[in-house]
């Protein structure tokens, strides 16, 4: 019996091209060929052909094939790891089919982690809050997660946030000094509503001092100089305030 590269390839349930792709890596022998210079396959190569489309079904790629060999015994060990990695993958497509859901039923930003995009369903965001939001969750802690969603849930609103928005480059001085002031006493109010954000990032898994200096590049980096004066001023004068508290 004897069949040519079409009819193995029909007989196999494959393509040509897959059949051709195959000699090519070397998971498929060539077979011999006729007089007139026709391939001509058997029995073995049908059963090999067979065996690597099964294992291609199963989900092994064709580097791991050709590791197993021409062998068609029981690869224990080689079916164990790739249980194991198509257990992983179903996992990550059942988290990703829960954040689709509740992006679809709450109407939530695609461009946010799912602990944010939820939370800030709903609420008005600039191109530059959800930048900064996007680059935050990529260096808290589970904490600091939690607690920057909550204040995404129930933000503090307050003119003095559009007031920062508009700020041009090129304030003066009196505008800076004055938007600063009116800032902290917002941020204030911020902390009294939301006080697990003053231990943001205690628990940033590449620790504290990584992510302030993250967070801090990338609000330098999205606003304007003035707009970064105005957020300097304000830490000091936060310092200040907590100095100069008792109970602090």
């Amino acid at each position: 019996m004897a069949w040519s590269t079409r009819e193995i390839a029909e007989l196999a349930g494959t393509s040509l091209r897959a059949v051709r792709h195959y000699h090519e890596v070397g998971l498929l022998a060539e077979p011999e060929r006729r007089a007139n210079g026709y391939k001509q396959y058997g029995v073995a190569h049908l059963v090999r052909l067979l065996r690597i489309k099964r294992l291609v079904d199963l989900g092994f790629s064709l580097a791991q094939i050709a590791e197993l060999g021409d062998a068609d015994g029981h690869p224990e060990e080689a079916l164990r790891a790739l249980d194991a990695e198509l257990a992983g993958t179903i996992e990550r497509l059942q988290r990703a089919r829960v954040e689709l859901g509740l992006i679809l039923r709450k109407a939530a930003p695609t461009d946010l982690p799912s602990e944010f995009a939820t939370a800030a369903a709903g609420t008005p965001m600039s191109d530059t809050d959800r930048s900064l939001v996007t680059v935050m969750s990529t260096v808290l802690g589970p904490k600091g997660m939690t607690a920057y969603a909550d204040l995404l849930r129930d933000p503090v609103v307050d003119p003095v946030g559009a007031a920062f928005e508009a700020l041009p480059a090129d304030a003066d001085e009196h505008t800076r000094a004055d938007l600063a002031q009116r800032m902290s006493t917002y941020v204030e109010s911020v902390f009294r509503r939301h006080p697990a954000l003053s231990a943001l990032s205690a628990d940033a898994p590449r620790g504290e001092k990584f992510a302030q200096k993250t967070v801090r590049d990338a609000f330098e980096d999205v606003y304007n100089d003035a707009q970064v004066d105005v957020l300097r001023r304000v830490s000091v004068l936060l310092a200040q305030a907590k100095e100069g508290d008792p109970s602090s």
